[in-house]
């Protein structure tokens, strides 16, 4: 009876190890994380960006939080 009592309690220790496990992985590829291929002026110089027009095919966000993202 006291074996079954042990091995139930490492089964369950070991699953909701795994559930963390999981958990933690899945936090971590959220959408939000993912920067976007271009960006609006509005949100280039509103993170700390300047707009440097003088690339050859689109304008481009320079320096703050999307430094070399292309703006739309």
């Amino acid at each position: 009876m006291r074996i079954r009592r042990i091995l139930a309690a490492v089964f369950a220790t070991a699953a909701l190890a795994g559930l963390g496990l999981t958990g933690a992985a899945t936090a971590t590829a959220t959408p939000g994380s993912v920067t976007p291929a271009s960006v609006t002026p509005g949100e280039c110089t509103d993170n700390g960006g300047t707009i440097d027009r003088s690339t050859p095919v689109l304008p481009t966000c320079r320096g703050g939080m999307y430094d070399g993202q292309t703006v739309d």
